[in-house]
């Protein structure tokens, strides 16, 4: 394997481990109250979940880890990929990827890896968000084998159109605002430690600008992806669902009807109307702390590790 992709995968792996708990709760505040159920059997991925603070975002000890599995081997090779398309990207742009001359090419290759990493983050964010808003005790692993069990492999892709929209339009930022920070900030004459800094700063300053640039249509993502999942009993029948249905209408007799799932458009729309413009930025303060945090991590090990990996 190249240098990048290790460099990349470890540099992933590590951002989770520092970014889950504060994930979990910008997850939670972006997901809302109107998808709230009783809990469900473990073996059930329900994503209801009670209106949450800041303090009441971890109802134990095993919440700040909840959901990290999937996205700790998810995102390790989502990040592996997402470097190695973008260095492979400016090379075929005739560009250099240690020091690019042209800053939009950042974006460029910045904007075909977010794409090229489709097929691993819809399916990790799928994964992580649903187990992170549950109500109960619920796994990463419980949540995938109930969605593979259920709904099979196209399950795992509910809200991939707008994952794939966030991805090339924020790494395309990501990149961009990473780079541009670098030739701004660093100089040749910069000692060590001095290096060290900047580099923090600049990859901090690069997940922050990262997210505010697709916030709305993070949240968006997230209410796709994490609609009211539950047992129910169907009209005028005397026997229990055993399949998972995307939502549910409540009669006034008490009986619950299953609905369709709603896609993106549809979801944007009914929360606008239920909740206004800021709904569409809930959960950003959060947000940028995590990702100035795991950002200035990240670059720091990546670079760190591709000068380790280049000596050898």
């Amino acid at each position: 394997m190249s240098a990048d992709f290790w460099a990349g995968y470890l540099s992933g792996a590590a951002g989770i481990l520092i970014g889950n708990p504060l994930d979990i709760i910008k997850t939670r505040l972006q997901a809302g109250s109107s998808a709230v159920t009783a809990p469900v059997p473990e073996t059930t991925a329900t994503t209801g979940f009670r209106p949450v603070t800041f303090q009441g975002a971890f109802d134990s000890a095993r919440t700040l880890v909840r959901g990290s599995a999937a996205p700790i081997l998810g995102y390790g090779a989502l990040n592996a990929l997402l470097f190695v398309t973008y260095n492979r990207t400016l090379e075929a742009l005739d560009d250099n990827p240690l020091l690019p001359k042209k800053l939009f090419n950042t974006w460029i290759a910045g904007a075909a890896g977010g794409l090229t990493t489709f097929v691993v983050s819809a399916p990790t964010e799928l994964i992580k968000c649903r187990a992170q808003v549950s109500s109960g005790s619920v796994s990463s692993w419980s949540v995938a084998r109930d969605v593979w069990k259920h709904e099979g492999i196209r399950g795992f892709y509910h809200g991939g159109g707008v994952t794939s929209a966030r991805d090339a339009i924020g790494y395309g930022f990501y990149f961009y605002s990473y780079e541009w920070s670098k030739q701004t900030l660093t100089s040749p004459t910069d000692t060590d430690h001095q290096t060290a800094f900047k580099i923090l700063l600049c990859g901090g300053l690069a997940g922050i600008a990262t997210w505010v640039s697709v916030f709305p249509l993070d949240v968006i993502k997230t209410r796709v992806q994490t609609q009211l999942l539950h047992h129910h009993t169907l009209p005028h029948s005397t026997e229990h669902s055993t399949l998972l249905q995307p939502s549910t209408l409540a009669h006034s007799d008490g009986e619950v009807q299953a609905s369709r799932r709603l896609n993106s458009i549809a979801i944007a729309k009914q929360a606008y109307r239920n909740e206004g413009t800021g709904v569409f930025f809930r959960g950003l303060g959060v947000c940028s702390v995590r990702a100035f945090i795991v950002n200035a991590v990240q670059w720091a090990m990546y670079e760190w590790m591709m000068q380790l990996l280049r000596k050898t």
